[in-house]
Order: C-alpha cells, then sequence, then structure tokens
C-alpha cells in the first residue's frame, strides 16, 4: 500500500526547509581558512588541523540547526571522527542557541544537554559563549540555568570567538578596554574568563607555533598572562599541532606561568576523557605540561572539583583553577602521591 502522497510532500517540504535553514544560519567555510583569518601558518600539517578543526565546528554547528531534535543531532554528530568530535559539539552548542532564538524554537540547548551532549558539557557551553558574540543581548539564552560552577565556560568561548574574528581590536590591540557585562558573577572575574578563551584563541592565532604564541602573550599587560597562558595550554593540549620539543619550548616560554599552562592542559584532559576522546597527542600534552598522563590529569579536575559556591570575591570556578594549578605543581615537583593508574592526590591542597 502506498503512503499517503501529501505526506510525502510535506516530509520532502520540512527536508527542504531544514537544509535551507541550515545554509542561512550556518558561517561560511571560508572563515575557518588560515589565510582569509591573517593567521600564522607554521606548516602545511599545521595548518590542515587548525583548519580541520573549523570544520568540524561549522559541522556540529550545521547539525544542530538543521537535525529535527537534538537526538538526532547527537546521531550526526557521533560520525564526526573522534579527534574532532568536541569541536563538532562545540560549534552544536552554539547552533543551539542560535536555533533557540528563533520564534517559536526552543529547547534544543537542553535537549543537547540532557542527552549524550552531557559528556560534552565542557564543550557545549564554550558554543553558547559563540553564539552570545554573535547574537543581540536580548536574545541570550538564560545562563542562570546552567551549570554555576561551569558557566564560566560560556565567557572563555565568547573570549575566544571575539579574538578568532576581531583579532585586530582582541589580539593586537592590546591596550583596548572591552567592557563587558552579566549578571552572573563579578565583573572583575569576567574579564579573566574572557582571557581565558582569548588565550586559546592565540594558540590558532599564532599557528601553534610556540614562540609565536608566546609573544603574542608578552605584548598584553602583565596582570593579563597567567589567564593567557591558561587558555593557550589548553588549545595546546586539546587541538594540538606541536611535537614535545615545542611544547618543552612552550612551558619554557610560560616561566612563572608554566603551572597556568598545566592547570589548562589538566581541563583539556578532563574535557577529552570525560568525552572519550582521547587521542594520543592528549598523552604527549599532559606529559610534557603536567608531568602525567591524560587520565591522572582528568582525575585531578574531577577530585578537587568544589561545589558551586564562591568564595568572596574569588568564584568558586578561579578557586578550581588554582587548586588545579597547585595540584599540577606538586606533581611536577615530585610531592605527588599517584595511588594507582586511575586516582592522583596532592599533598596539602587546599588546606
Amino acid at each position: 500500500m502506498r503512503g499517503d502522497p501529501q505526506e510525502g510532500r510535506l516530509a520532502e517540504l520540512s527536508t527542504t526547509f531544514r537544509t535551507l535553514r541550515r545554509r542561512l544560519l550556518t558561517p561560511n567555510i571560508s572563515a575557518t581558512k588560515l589565510e582569509v583569518r591573517g593567521f600564522y601558518r607554521k606548516n602545511p600539517e599545521a595548518q590542515e588541523l587548525l583548519e580541520t578543526v573549523g570544520k568540524s565546528f561549522l559541522q556540529g554547528y550545521g547539525y544542530a540547526v538543521e537535525a529535527r531534535s537534538a537526538e538526532e543531532a547527537e546521531e550526526w554528530l557521533a560520525g564526526v571522527p573522534r579527534a574532532f568530535r568536541g569541536f563538532a559539539y562545540e560549534g552544536a552548542g552554539m547552533g543551539a542557541v542560535v536555533l533557540d532564538a528563533l520564534p517559536g524554537r526552543r529547547g534544543r540547548l537542553a535537549g543537547l544537554l540532557a542527552g549524550a551532549g552531557r559528556d560534552h558539557i565542557y564543550m557545549i557551553y564554550v558554543g553558547i559563549g559563540w553564539a552570545m558574540a554573535r547574537l543581540p543581548k536580548f536574545l541570550w539564552p538564560d545562563v542562570t540555568r546552567t551549570d554555576p560552577l561551569l558557566r564560566w565556560l560560556i565567557l572563555d568561548g565568547y573570549g575566544f570567538h571575539q579574538a578568532y574574528f576581531h583579532t585586530d581590536q582582541y589580539v593586537y590591540d592590546t591596550a583596548r578596554h572591552h567592557p563587558f557585562s552579566w549578571a552572573n558573577g563579578p565583573e572583575s572575574y569576567a574579564a579573566r574568563a574572557i582571557d581565558q578563551g582569548i588565550g586559546r584563541a592565540l594558540w590558532f592565532v599564532g599557528g601553534t607555533d610556540a614562540d609565536r604564541v608566546g609573544d603574542l602573550i608578552a605584548a598584553y599587560p602583565a596582570h593579563r598572562h597567567a589567564d593567557l597562558y591558561g587558555g593557550a595550554g589548553l588549545a595546546a593540549t586539546y587541538a594540538g599541532g606541536a611535537d614535545r620539543a615545542e611544547l618543552e619550548h612552550f612551558a619554557e616560554r610560560a616561566g612563572a606561568h608554566l603551572f597556568s599552562v598545566g592547570q589548562g592542559a589538566a581541563f583539556a584532559a578532563e574535557a577529552r576523557e570525560k568525552a572519550g576522546t582521547t587521542i594520543a597527542h592528549t598523552h604527549l600534552a599532559t606529559d610534557v605540561l603536567c608531568g602525567t598522563t591524560p587520565e591522572r590529569a582528568a582525575r585531578v579536575c574531577v577530585d578537587l572539583m568544589p561545589g558551586p559556591q564562591d568564595r568572596g570575591d574569588i568564584p568558586a570556578f578561579e578557586f578550581w583553577r588554582q587548586e588545579i594549578a597547585v595540584a599540577i605543581r606538586e606533581r611536577r615537583d615530585g610531592n605527588g602521591v599517584e595511588e594507582d593508574d586511575h586516582t592522583f592526590t596532592t599533598k596539602g591542597v587546599g588546606k
């Protein structure tokens, strides 16, 4: 028995509409080209890696806005190669927020976070920040519904977007002040969270070249260096693009901020471990920058994760970062206590 022709036409029309919606809402892929962005091209391998990251982000974005449901988007996202799946989820986070901002649309972001996206929560939260950078403020999502500890990652995503797309203002004009306000924590720390995202972007702007990235960070006022190095350390570990010698040189360039780099690297390890996307480079980077394995670096983050309550003027998120940096220092100094292959504890952290 043949199906109803009218139902078939409606299904076809729905598919056409969703495809058109994706094309209209998705940024042009040319925007991910290093030549277009004016970013440093270290070598063809690093260029291909960074451009594949950008393509994967846009792929995930497109899935989020075209899929019939969050579940269908997750089915498509599962097909993205493991090394780049987190970036696709980052894009999906942005796409979900943009889709939810359309009239009559709600629930795509909540659906992603309720399903398989739970394991990619860090990347999805970063993607929310991308969307906020593109949307007028009255269309921003209600971030009071997000995790109070992790929501600072949203501003990390915002900072990455601004440095990636407005590089002259956010990267090369280091003295320029960029006012930002939101009602979800101290504004003084909002600027620091944005700097963490800018630091991640500097790994891309500098083409994964340790000296280029170090020089870019050095041009900023000194009080911003720790957060910038933390973000760059995260990107160096999560995105990759540097070999052992280059990572060792980057750690040397960081100097007094080495343990901010290690904290960022540990965050990256936790993001990949939680999502099951750990790759060979994760092992290399955590070995160099944290002095341990991805599993143990991730365990540091999990074991030290605080409750959402702020400590006076210090957001719980920043307290967490500081505790992780201390733990990484203890590990590199040889004072950490490794109990087995899956557990890592520290002496005196938080005392």
